[in-house]
């Protein structure tokens, strides 16, 4: 499958082909021409598995400022290709100062209390919505739980103690997950806790391939005002590990979750969109993936009020508009960094 969607081309489909010709990208697969894009309407390139890209179609992205970003065919980040450096080299020297220095917890901290009060919302949307009083008091006592959490955060002055709160809140919110799948999807969709590399399960393939669009989303939000995706206040710092866009990428990982119940309840996600791998990896199919695709980005075109603009703004904005409060925290223009929330 190779779909052009808000001027990006995804291509998953196995062993492509991607060359440029006379300013068109052309995709094609054992020679045969599948689809044909001019060059200029697109501003990136996002690839999954095998596919291959000509030497002069990369030299030429990379010229133009075009990012090319990998995955593998479960959507797990691989590698991005960008052009010459750019962007405030003064943010970039403060951020790395900020990594080492007091503010770290205090950033670490609102990434955490993002994402969980982001948590308590789908929580308390679900117990809103279901007529089951045992699964609506499962998932109350799952809110009640996170908000503790949460009032815990403030007082938190180890990094260590940070990442434990969020992992706890991500324990509880993951133990009850299964409750917010309707009963009639259940069947195909059993959930018994998070799992990956590889996912061993269809929900869990679901979520595994939304995060790495969501990651890939996120580092480009943080290269769009100058940051450096790769050095991080919650995440360990590691060769190749984009840890500031995973931590900005937490108080988003909610809605994606939010996402992926809708798909498997409305049926727009079916068995047949999966396939198994040996021993126990299971996989979105190409049908698969480009339904949540589709739905991936009419859900980013979807308005939302942000809670600090006080204006609806498309989801697919949000993300840059995050980083660029980040930026602000980190230059000192605003007393800290507030996270986006749900309302």
């Amino acid at each position: 499958m190779a779909l052009e969607l808000l001027n990006t081309l995804y291509v998953t489909l196995d062993n492509a082909y991607l060359h440029l010709q006379n300013e068109t990208i052309r995709v094609e697969q054992d020679g045969k021409l599948l689809k044909s894009i001019p060059l200029h309407h697109l501003g990136a390139i996002v690839v999954f598995g095998n596919v291959l890209m000509s030497p002069a179609l990369l030299a030429r992205c990379a010229e133009d400022g075009r990012s090319v970003v990998w995955l593998d065919m479960q959507g797990r980040y691989r590698a991005r290709l960008e052009g010459k450096t750019t962007g405030n080299v003064l943010l970039r020297r403060q951020q790395y100062a900020a990594c080492d220095s007091p503010k770290q917890i205090p950033l670490a901290r609102a990434f955490v209390a993002g994402k969980l009060q982001n948590l308590r919302f789908v929580l308390k949307r679900a117990e809103r919505d279901t007529g089951h009083v045992p699964t609506r008091n499962a998932l109350r006592n799952a809110a009640d739980t996170v908000a503790t959490l949460i009032t815990t955060l403030p007082q938190t002055e180890q990094l260590d103690a940070v990442r434990g709160i969020e992992g706890a809140a991500s324990q509880v919110y993951f133990s009850v997950f299964q409750h917010m799948v309707r009963p009639a999807q259940q069947q195909h969709f059993a959930f018994d806790g998070r799992n990956r590399r590889p996912p061993r399960d269809p929900l869990n393939a679901l979520l595994s391939f939304l995060y790495a669009l969501l990651l890939t989303d996120c580092i480009s939000a943080l290269e769009s005002v100058g940051l450096d995706p790769q050095v991080g206040f919650l995440h360990a710092v590691r060769p190749g590990k984009p840890a500031l866009a995973l931590d900005l990428m937490e108080e988003f990982r909610p809605i994606a979750d939010r996402l992926a119940l809708t798909l498997v309840n409305r049926q727009q996600i079916q068995p047949q969109h999966f396939e198994h791998r040996p021993p126990e990896a299971v996989l979105l199919n190409d049908e698969g993936r480009k339904a949540v695709l589709v739905a991936y980005q009419q859900r980013k075109q979807e308005e939302t009020t942000h809670p600090h603009l006080k204006q609806a703004i498309p989801f697919g904005v949000v993300p840059m508009v995050q980083a660029r409060l980040l930026a602000r925290a980190l230059r000192e223009d605003v007393p800290h960094y507030a996270p986006f929330t749900l309302t």
